[in-house]
């Protein structure tokens, strides 16, 4: 059946790469309706299949970012983190990565070494190898001087196999490991060249390490996903998005750095629709909630996580934030494009 709304839009718009109802729109429409299989059809992070010795998870990914270089990250850190941390949640021990690179004339050499140390430190931290991968080089202003592609595989972890969507329930809690918002806003202000007091760094990192530390609890872990373009927002609507039942965020509980807070304030920016290139999303049995906070909290990627939510049987498909003074709103799925080129 085809999405009347999107059938509205002649040509691609910066909104349909949001993650949000216009990417979802683009992949419904053209991708699924041409590639679509049991596989892809379930549009996880990564796609899990079998081998012959066990199973494994593939994933690809480009980053596009604008600036390359950022507070706290730069492209070439972000690429070999973006495909780690989609493996990672997927509950794969990522192994293996390729790195394709589009070059336009005139890049800087000395930048693009920059980007590539920076690709190979955090391969060593993720304890991941770049095993192929492949140049291409355009002309003058055909490109927007680098952009990079990277595909990974990894080995399913058999703690995680009872990862999936269709096993969360009511009663379940909702969890994250930290603040939200802080990379889009580090690429806003070096976008911008904002001038602020207390800046803003990207919680750009490889999540393996952290998730693998979940191991022991792992049976209890429902779901998992690294809230990314579109944010939190959107990763909760989607955990509910024509479901029996709905989610609940506590606003008072979701951890959001003041200068981040400011920052939006100040932008008119929502943080629960910031891109996060740090942070995972978990929905696990109500009952060891607090067992995998504390768990989390024992790992410095982890030591800010907090409880943040809750599945809730009524108000099917519809996820509602419980705000700071009492009240409730609805959560959508964003429309369009807050912050583009974001990853």
């Amino acid at each position: 059946m085809v999405n009347l709304s999107f059938m509205k839009h002649a040509h691609i718009l910066l909104g349909h790469g949001s993650g949000g109802q216009l990417t979802h729109d683009l992949i419904e429409n053209i991708f699924l309706k041409h590639f679509g299989n049991p596989k892809l059809d379930k549009l996880g992070d990564s796609a899990i299949f079998s081998g012959s010795t066990g199973k494994l998870a593939f994933t690809t990914d480009s980053f596009v970012v604008d600036p390359l270089f950022f507070p706290g990250a730069n492209i070439g850190k972000l690429a070999i983190a973006g495909t780690v941390n989609d493996l990672a949640v997927a509950g794969a021990v990522p192994k293996f990565l390729s790195a394709a690179f589009i070059l336009e004339e005139g890049l800087s050499t000395k930048l693009l070494e920059e980007v590539v140390a920076a690709m190979a430190e955090e391969a060593k931290i993720a304890d991941i190898q770049i095993v192929t991968g492949d140049t291409k080089v355009v002309e003058r202003g055909k490109c927007d001087k680098l952009f990079i592609n990277t595909a990974g595989v990894g080995f399913m972890e058999p703690a995680f196999t009872k990862l999936d969507q269709n096993n969360i329930k009511p009663g379940d809690k909702i969890l994250i490991n930290g603040s939200i918002g802080d990379h889009g806003m580090a690429v806003m202000a070096a976008r911008n060249q904002l001038n602020i007091q207390s800046p803003v760094q990207s919680d750009c990192a490889s999540l393996n390490g952290l998730i693998q530390s979940l191991k022991p609890l792992g049976a209890h872990i429902r779901f998992m996903r690294d809230a990314t373009r579109g944010g939190l927002a959107t990763v909760a609507t989607e955990i509910c998005s024509n479901k029996s039942f709905g989610v609940e965020l506590f606003e008072s509980e979701i951890p959001v750095n003041s200068s981040v807070r400011g920052m939006c304030e100040l932008l008119g920016f929502d943080p629960l629709y910031v891109a996060n290139e740090g942070k995972v999303l978990l929905v696990v049995d109500g009952q060891y909630a607090a067992d995998l906070l504390a768990q989390l909290r024992l790992h410095p990627l982890g030591k800010d996580a907090a409880i943040i939510g809750e599945i809730k049987q009524d108000k099917p498909g519809r996820c509602m934030l419980q705000t700071s003074i009492g009240g409730h709103r609805i959560v959508d799925m964003l429309a369009g494009e807050q912050l583009p080129r974001i990853c």
